[in-house]
């Protein structure tokens, strides 16, 4: 376990046990090693490190949170954050903008540390995501598309194997995140993200193949 070193004034300092050391800036996203100001322990015995980054087209100003944990502390996060807005392909982005706009927001709150309220929102977004997709396949059956549940759609209409298999688990991981207790307890937000991914990714290899074998058919 590294150690974390908390500067007060007048060159003194104190060296306690953290779970990890600061070692990226939240305001350019770039890997360093922080310059340490000052710091203070809070009443609660909670620390709070105020930090320069090194990186010289940034040279920003940082605090870093740590909570107490009776031997330790943990590192919890870091503000102010710069908000990473998650980019896609122009196949996904025709597919389903809808659900573009509801991932993003729900990477807004994850990087704001509200995982809660987040993997309900990746919940949400893979439902626009699979329900656009299938559509846009059987626009014979939008109305049904649209009432029937996730895993229905899911189940009964893909029938990719790949794009079957991400969807559902993923599915699995955000029904996790909209009940009370988890069936899949050794799982997480980063896993229900992967998994999304995944699913964006072979629906966007599927998409891409059918658009080249029909435009350059013999």
């Amino acid at each position: 376990m590294p150690n974390l070193t908390l500067k007060h004034g007048a060159g003194q300092s104190n060296t306690f046990s953290a779970n990890k050391i600061v070692d990226s800036c939240p305001i350019c996203n770039r890997h360093i090693e922080p310059i340490q100001i000052i710091g203070q322990i809070k009443k609660d015995n909670d620390i709070e490190l105020i930090y320069l980054c090194v990186n010289s087209e940034c040279k920003s100003y940082f605090i870093s949170y740590f909570k107490h944990n009776g031997k330790s502390y943990e590192f919890l996060y870091s503000l102010p954050k710069t908000i990473v807005k998650n980019e896609f392909s122009t196949e996904i982005t025709k597919t389903s903008p809808n659900f573009i706009e509801i991932y993003n927001q729900a990477s807004v709150a994850e990087q704001q540390n509200l995982y809660h309220i987040a993997g309900v929102g990746f919940r949400k977004s893979l439902e626009f995501l699979i329900k656009d997709y299938l559509i846009i396949k059987f626009p014979e059956d939008e109305e049904k598309i649209k009432k029937e549940l996730l895993g229905n759609s899911i189940r009964n209409r893909i029938s990719d194997q790949n794009i079957k298999a991400c969807a559902e688990r993923a599915a699995w991981l955000g029904n996790d995140e909209t009940h009370y207790t988890k069936k899949w307890e050794d799982k997480d937000i980063s896993d229900l993200k992967i998994l999304l991914q995944l699913t964006v990714k072979w629906i966007e290899a599927e998409l891409l193949t059918k658009a080249y074998l029909e435009n350059m058919n013999n």
